[in-house]
Order: structure tokens, then sequence, then C-alpha cells
């Protein structure tokens, strides 16, 4: 649990009262603040921190109906603190409205205000906003004078309906543009596909501290960047990363021991993949993934082309595997005792995935297969396109070859800029490349914002080359 424990415990909370109100009539919009902040002077063992809400997503919380479960939730870690700058909140309300909910609370202080604990604490909202994309996330830093600021928005969100949750909100907006488009617009949205849903046996060690009940995990996918506009363009798998999520909705650490082994439980030759290597994200603070997520670094048989021009390489793709644990127990009903189960769950995660490995096992094989499905069935027309190229490109040199009127061969020459027919061979087959590659097909459900007027200018370009 990246993010200070009480705090996540206020999420949790906030989060549960939704979900117990079941206002499925409204929408699960609004905004977070989270405050990070020391008072001048103050000992360095301790930080403040402000919670605030706005927007139907918290709709219809009383705070003085929650005193009582707020200090089962944050006592005894932690204690009553200042009222925070009037300003933040005014400028929060500025731009969201009135608050619905607001705490402030003062805690052992996790990290000593080091910078890689405020990057995690960053991660953790990242995080929590993937799956609550209809929040807009405000989280702010003023630690001894060092003030910090980061908003955490979607730009292009997707309904997911899954099995026995409410609708999901995904931020699936994709910021890696593929390196092909040097014409015309790209889809910068992912495609989420809800995939099995399936039951966890809970192991006796969780059931001896209370967890009782149903459970079940679902998987949600989501592949980017996008490509599904350029139908023949190669694509390659690269890398994967797994984040698991409460059934409060709420970021869970992934347990590596368990995905560690994951590689080595996987059909490679049935996936058509050569290497799977496992590595946590909070190993590499650096790089632009979730926290509290396990990558996966992936590697496709069979296809590195050493011949290949490194303009030609395949597109880097990304797989997010999303888990989304469910628990159901008719006779938990008060949200503490909720949150309590959540606690368990997460305290407990290791060994209930480890308990069903098999399942879990094969319920990931089958959405990797999936996935690489329809990769392959790319690289196969691929392939199909390559071999009528070079029919058209030995069938047009033989013919330039062959000609005994210079201006004509000449002529080719000249149009395809080159000397020879060595060259020519080389020049038709970047040109047909291009054409191939950077033809368009407009695909329903994709976003790009230039994509009208784009369209129209890139085909005449294309045909222009052919």
């Amino acid at each position: 649990m990246t993010l200070a424990c009480p705090s996540v415990q206020v999420l949790r909370l906030i989060q549960l009262m939704g979900k117990q109100r079941k206002r499925s009539s409204l929408k699960n919009t609004g905004a977070l603040l989270v405050l990070l902040w020391t008072e001048k002077g103050s000992s360095h063992q301790r930080i403040n921190c402000t919670v605030a809400t706005a927007g139907s997503w918290c709709f219809g919380i009383a705070m003085h109906t929650l005193q009582a479960d707020l200090k089962k939730v944050l006592l005894p870690g932690a204690w009553p603190c200042p009222e925070p700058d009037p300003e933040e909140l005014s400028a929060f309300t500025d731009l969201y409205g009135s608050l619905k909910f607001l705490l402030n609370f003062q805690m052992k202080n996790p990290g000593l205000y080091s910078s890689k604990w405020q990057a995690h604490v960053k991660a953790f909202l990242q995080t929590f906003g993937l799956t609550n994309a209809g929040i807009r996330i405000q989280l702010k830093f003023k630690i001894h004078g060092q003030k910090s600021q980061h908003d955490f928005s979607a730009f292009l969100i997707s309904k997911v309906a899954l099995s026995v949750r409410p609708p999901l909100i995904l931020d699936v907006t994709c910021s890696a543009q593929p390196w092909c488009d040097q014409r015309g617009s790209w889809c910068q949205k992912g495609h989420p596909v809800v995939g099995e849903r399936f039951p966890l046996s809970i192991p006796p060690k969780a059931m001896d501290q209370g967890l009782f009940g149903e459970l079940s995990v679902q998987i949600v996918t989501l592949l980017s960047p996008c490509v599904l506009q350029y139908p023949h363009l190669p694509t390659e798998l690269s890398r994967m990363q797994v984040l698991v999520f409460s059934p409060s909705n709420i970021p869970v650490s992934a347990p590596s021991g368990f995905f560690q082994t994951l590689p080595v439980a996987l059909d490679y030759q049935h996936l058509g993949l050569d290497r799977m290597h496992c590595r946590s994200s909070k190993a590499f603070p650096d790089d632009p993934v979730h926290g509290d997520g396990v990558v996966f670094t992936v590697g496709q048989e069979n296809w590195d082309d050493p011949e290949q021009e490194p303009s030609h390489l395949p597109v880097q793709q990304s797989l997010l595997l999303l888990l989304f644990l469910q628990h159901s127990d008719p006779f938990t009903s008060e949200l503490t005792d909720k949150m309590d189960c959540e606690l368990l769950l997460e305290l407990h995660l290791e060994d209930i995935l480890s308990n069903n490995r098999q399942a879990v096992t094969s319920a990931l094989q089958a959405e990797l297969f999936n996935t690489m499905k329809a990769l392959k069935e790319r690289k196969k027309k691929r392939e199909k396109l390559q071999s009528a190229a070079e029919v058209i490109i030995s069938s047009t040199i033989s013919i330039v070859s062959s000609s005994s009127n210079m201006d004509f061969r000449s002529a080719c020459l000249k149009r395809m800029k080159v000397h020879d027919t060595h060259g020519l061979s080389a020049s038709l087959r970047e040109s047909l490349w291009r054409v191939s590659s950077w033809k368009r097909l407009p695909k329903a459900g994709c976003y790009s914002a230039q994509q009208v007027e784009d369209q129209a200018a890139s085909n005449e370009a294309i045909r222009a080359e052919m």
C-alpha cells in the first residue's frame, strides 16, 4: 500500500459508502483533493493530511454519521491536526464546486518527505484514477516550504460493465504515439476487453482470521497503442503489466512472489512467445508505469529479422491486465467490517493467489492467448502482403530491365530517384512498405482528433505515391 495507510482507509471508506448507497442513477464523477503538508517549525516525525471531495461520486456522505467509523478506521494511526490553508480549499472549490467531504488528520511521517515517497504517493493516485476516471484528482505537497502540485484527469474514458460490480469508468487515454504516424492521425484511445470471471477459494489461514464468503476475480485487458486503423502495420507485444484492485476499487500491491513464478508456469509455445521476464515496477521508480504493479518484459518468437530496416521495426505494444477482486459475505454488513475484510484480502493476497495457482494461471494464459492470437493474425496478413509486394517488385524490375526503350528506362529510374535497377528494387520495396503500412482504414470506436480532416489528405498522398 503506497499511499499513507490512513489516507488509503479514508478513500476506501468513501468508495464503500458509494457502493453501499447503490445510486446507479448518479454519475461517478467529481473531484478529489489530497493535501500533504507540514506546519512551520513542526516535527519531521509527523505530517498533516487533508482529504476533500466534490461532485456526485460522494453524494450523500454526511460527516456527522461518519465520525464513529472514521475513528475506527484511522486510530491509532492518526491524530487531530490544524485546519489547512483556506486558500487551498477555495482554489479546489472554485474549480469543482462545494465540498461533499472534508477530513483533516495528522499521521506519522512514512517517508521522511523523500522524493521517492512522494513519487509513490503520486503513482498510487494515478492508479486509483485509472479505474475511477470520472474523478479529477489534485495532489499537493507543502513540505517545509517546498510546494508541488500534480493534477490527474482522463482525456478519454470508457465505461466497462463487469459481472457483479457497478460499471467501471476507465481512463483509456493512450499517450504513446506509434512512430509510423508520420502521415495523418492515430487512435489515442485504448479499447478495454472484459475477460473471464472465475471463483477463488479462501485459504484456511485467512479464514482463521475472519475472511469468509465468496471470492472471485475478473480480468480486463487493455492493449496500447491502438493500431486498429492500420491493419497492415507490423506490431509486437513487448511489455505486460498486472494491476490488482480491491472490491472497493482501491489499488492493491500485486504480490511479486506469485507473479515472479508466472513466466515458468505459462505455455510459451501455445502463446507464440519466446521469453517473458518479471520485474517489479517498484524497482524502477523512474519508469512510466502505474505503482504497485508487476511488469513483464516480453519477446515474441521468430520475430526479429536481422536484415530488417530500423524504420520498419514492429510497433511496440503494451498489455495492461487489470485484476478486479470481488467479495461478498451475507454476514458482513457494517462498513467497518467490510473494510476489515478488504484488509484481510490484501494481507493474504499472496496466499490466495498461490492457493488458486492453477485457476489464475489458466485465466492469464487465456487472456494472453487472445491477445497474441490477434497479433499473429495481423502478422499473417502482413506476410501475405509482403509476398505480393515481392511479386510486384520482381515483375517491375523484369519489365524495366528487359525494356529496349532507353527513354522508358530512364524515366522509371528518374521517377524513383535512383541510378540503376538495384536502387530501383530498394526504392520500390520502401515505397510499397510505406503505402501498405500507412494505409489507414476508419474503425468504429477509434478516436482521433484530426481523423476526419486528415483522412482525405492522407489517402491522396498514398494515391500519389502509388
